[in-house]
């Protein structure tokens, strides 16, 4: 139970070590026994009993608990998994209690809903009524389990909320009716919530059944959930609060919902034919429905108080009288349910009155008892704790509300009548018109193939005309050509004859060779066409695999290289590391000692004589100078002279200079580094182009050291306001970017550090309104980097990351593309894993504030 708030073990736990079958209800509800204080009703735990169903739900501790008791345990201690709650009498005794489900302060508002009121909703949807009751102290977070309407937060809907949707959802809107009445009892009055004007209604009760109902309320048919929320806020805003000691917005009346529901049920058809299996498929659909109505009442109490806690006085103090009186005669009747006395006096308030059903009745009835963990309100909460056990001791006798809807049937038998006489109307009439279509569409085929037959006959007979005509004419030409060739009436003579036989084997025998050379040219292609493009395709796979082999070989070598190569940066990183990581404490107090000298070098020397080495064509004088130069800046007494001589101006030449020496580089950038510190000095180094000399310097610069100098110049740049847009444009990002190429620890802390500067100030300038538009970070390309490094194993790198990325994910113009950036999952991480409380705070209200970003966890079925 260690996740629970100030929990104290003590020796009076080991009455609850025992197994569950040792406990026993205890006679009385005060503690006699030191044996065992477990408390319980003492039917059993049947979920199709009619018994009334408790469980106790625990609010956690708010602001003011949070001080007043912080040097206190919680009086009560949950144990959720045996359904048990122990309620502390000292530091060493408690009272144990059994309910039906205990909810933790970290129970979500849906689970609540399904183990309170589920059960109760699905059973009004078959025909029962049913009844979901919050009791307690005031500000223990009744309202909140049952009537949050969720508008801010979906997750934070109650009780009426999510039943209603269950219930539209579950019902036929042709069919099925759900209608509802608002109503508050105050001061003994039942009020109309929803038509605030009728502020006195009566209680009816019907004679014969007993039952009870408010017939002049207002009841509104509800067709959709939109319409049924309009409804709720309009009861709210109607519902009367006042502000005390305990809490800030407090009932003042209780309110009930009552749901009115009528269903139309049919039964399966393999039950109406297994009542009769002679009867015909039309006799089985026109079996009579069912109609079902059930009735849910969901009731918010007002919180019971005492008069010195909550500080009431005038007006009210008297409507905290008539709370604790109708919540006292509710008690009462509770009693004499769980005691089975022969009087139960429900006539003593007009709560108990409706609630008849309830408690005793024909309804099943489910109560959610809320209590707080201050110990300065232990009394209350033992009150409420009592008052749960004592309704788990209450049965119902649960009677289902059903009957025939035989005019339902007698007009769905007219309508289907009435469809059946209009369908065989139309059927008759559709046929006669297909009848007459059809004897319409043969008459015209019929013509059109007469038509077409006498057209065809005369088509051919011109044909066969025209052909006769034609052979007659080449027969008279062939005959008056014979004739004058051969004379003789036209007819060759035998000798002739064998030289024509002659001419035609020879013409017979050139066409053949023709068709024989046609053949054989056609086979040709044919062949060359299937031959060229497989021999060219062959040699083009051949060429194909030798330039593969040569790229496999390539690839490889240069993968062998890649490797060599990473394996030698991170020697040279470690080597690096290890070397410079004791120096500062084996040095410090040389260091010390050669800032005493220097000092006293500046004053022996002077300041101007000494930036003015710093343009001395001697590279051994420039270092020296620039030595001095940067151990004077690493004093905050001594920036100021620094800069006012020109020595800042003089640093920035020593980067600008043509004759790049990275020793005097390195020790220049750490001096500027330190002049940067100071807004003023950051204002002038950007005014001399010193954020593109540091930029130009790093792109030179290979030492590790020089680089993390230059990044933390930039770094400390990053941190002012004003520079935003001139770091970007004038390449200080991206010369941060491109110093991770060293992957030397220190420098990736600085860039780090600089990345995380700048997006806080980007983040504060949004939040002013003063800048719009995506993050520059994320436009210079930094977001893959900052994802990559979010998780690194270096602390120090890792904060800084995480830092940003909460930054950059509070402002919904950069969610999207670090949506698609993958760094949603690394701020989902963050707000669990997260060393740190602030940045793990920040990044769980970073995601739950952003539309986007909720909507993609919806989408990928993950919870925070």
């Amino acid at each position: 139970m260690a996740s629970y708030r100030n929990v104290i073990r003590k020796s009076s736990d080991r009455t609850c070590s025992q197994p569950p079958s040792n406990l026993k209800p205890s006679s009385s509800f005060k503690s006699k026994s030191t044996s065992s204080n477990v408390r319980r009703s003492s039917s059993g735990d049947d979920h199709l009993s009619g018994r009334v169903r408790v469980a106790v739900r625990l609010r956690p501790q708010n602001a003011e608990e949070l001080v007043a008791d912080a040097d206190f345990a919680d009086c009560v201690e949950l144990q959720p998994e045996l359904k048990r709650l122990k309620l502390r009498k000292n530091s060493w005794d408690s009272d144990t209690y059994e309910f039906d489900e205990v909810l933790t302060e970290f129970a979500s508002q849906k689970r609540v809903y399904e183990v309170v009121a589920k059960p109760v909703v699905e059973s009004v949807l078959d025909g029962y009524n049913g009844t979901v009751m919050a009791y307690g102290q005031t500000g223990t977070g009744k309202t909140f389990t049952l009537g949050r309407l969720g508008d801010e937060d979906t997750s934070a809907r109650g009780i009426m909320v999510r039943a209603m949707e269950d219930i539209l959802a579950n019902i036929s809107q042709d069919s099925d009716s759900v209608i509802i009445s608002y109503l508050q009892i105050y001061m003994e009055t039942i009020q109309d919530l929803l038509n605030p004007e009728n502020d006195n209604i009566a209680i009816v009760e019907d004679p014969k059944t007993g039952d009870v109902s408010v017939p002049s309320a207002t009841m509104v048919d509800v067709r959709n959930h939109k319409e049924f929320m309009e409804l709720l806020r309009l009861g709210e805003a109607h519902r009367v609060a006042t502000n005390t000691k305990l809490n800030t917005e407090s009932s003042r009346s209780h309110a009930i919902l009552m749901v009115h529901i009528k269903r139309s049920v049919t039964e399966p058809e393999s039950e109406i034919s297994a009542e009769n299996d002679h009867s015909s498929h039309t006799g089985n659909t026109f079996k009579p429905s069912i109609i079902r109505k059930g009735k849910l009442v969901v009731v918010d109490l007002a919180g019971s108080e005492r008069i010195h806690k909550s500080g009431s006085e005038g007006h009210t103090l008297e409507e905290a009288k008539s709370i604790n009186l109708s919540l006292s005669a509710l008690g009462k009747c509770i009693n004499a349910l769980a005691e089975n006395s022969p009087h139960v006096p429900v006539r003593d308030s007009k709560l108990t009155r409706l609630l008849k059903d309830s408690f005793g009745g024909t309804a099943r009835t489910s109560l959610v008892i809320t209590i707080g963990p201050s110990p300065r309100h232990r009394s209350e909460t033992a009150s409420t704790i009592l008052f749960g056990q004592r309704a788990m001791k209450v049965e119902n006798m649960l009677k289902i509300k059903e009957e025939f809807d035989y005019r339902s049937l007698c007009r769905r038998l007219e309508i289907q009548i009435d469809k059946l006489i209009a369908e065989n109307e139309r059927q008759q009439k559709a046929f006669e018109d297909e009848v007459e279509r059809t004897a319409i569409e043969a008459h015209k085929r019929v013509s059109d193939a007469e038509m077409n037959y006498a057209d065809a006959l005369e088509r051919e007979k011109m044909k066969c005309q025209m052909d006769y005509m034609e052979s007659i004419k080449k027969l008279e030409e062939k005959w008056m050509s014979n004739q004058h060739k051969y004379g003789n009436n036209g007819f060759s003579n035998g000798n002739h004859g064998g030289k024509g036989d002659q001419d035609v084997i020879e013409l017979q025998n050139i066409l053949q060779k023709e068709i024989s050379l046609r053949k054989e040219a056609e086979e040709e292609i044919y062949n060359l066409r299937n031959s060229q493009p497989l021999s060219t395709e062959a040699g083009v796979n051949a060429d194909v695999l030798k330039l593969k082999r040569l790229l496999d070989d390539e690839t490889r070598q240069k993968q062998k290289l890649e490797q060599e190569v990473q394996l030698l940066q991170s020697r040279l990183s470690q080597l690096t590391f290890e070397s410079g990581q004791p120096r500062h404490s084996q040095y410090e107090d040389q260091s010390n000692g050669d800032r005493t000298s220097i000092a006293n070098i500046h004053e022996q020397v002077g300041l101007q004589k000494i930036l003015s080495l710093l343009e001395s064509e001697d590279s051994n004088v420039r270092l020296h100078a620039v030595k001095v130069v940067a151990n004077l800046a690493a004093e905050d007494a001594n920036q100021e002279r620094i800069v006012e001589a020109g020595g800042l101006t003089s640093l920035l030449e020593l980067l600008r200079s043509r004759n790049f020496d990275e020793t005097i580089c390195r020790i220049a950038a750490g001096a500027i580094a330190n002049l940067a510190m100071n807004e003023t000095n950051q204002e002038l180094i950007v005014v001399q182009g010193g954020i593109s000399l540091l930029a130009m310097t790093a792109v030179d610069a290979e030492d590790p050291q020089t680089l993390r100098m230059i990044a933390g110049a930039i770094a400390n740049l990053c941190g002012n306001d004003k520079l935003q847009t001139r770091l970007q444009s004038e390449g200080g990002i991206k010369a941060l970017l491109g110093m991770v190429r060293s992957r030397h620890p220190d420098v990736l802390s600085q860039v780090a550090r600089g990345i995380a500067n700048f997006a806080k100030c980007e983040s504060r300038a949004s939040s002013k309104g003063t800048r719009k538009g995506r993050s520059m970070l994320i436009e210079d390309g930094a977001l893959p980097w900052i994802v990559q490094n979010a998780n690194s194993e270096a602390s120090i790198i890792r904060r800084h990351i995480e830092l940003a990325l909460c930054h950059l994910a509070q402002h919904e113009v950069n969610t999207r593309d670090m949506v698609n950036g993958g760094a949603l999952w690394e701020l989902v991480r963050i707000s669990r894993d997260c060393s740190r409380d602030d940045i793990r705070s920040l990044a769980h209200r970073t995601l739950t504030s952003s539309k986007t970003f909720l909507s993609e966890l919806r989408r990928l079925r993950i919870e925070i």
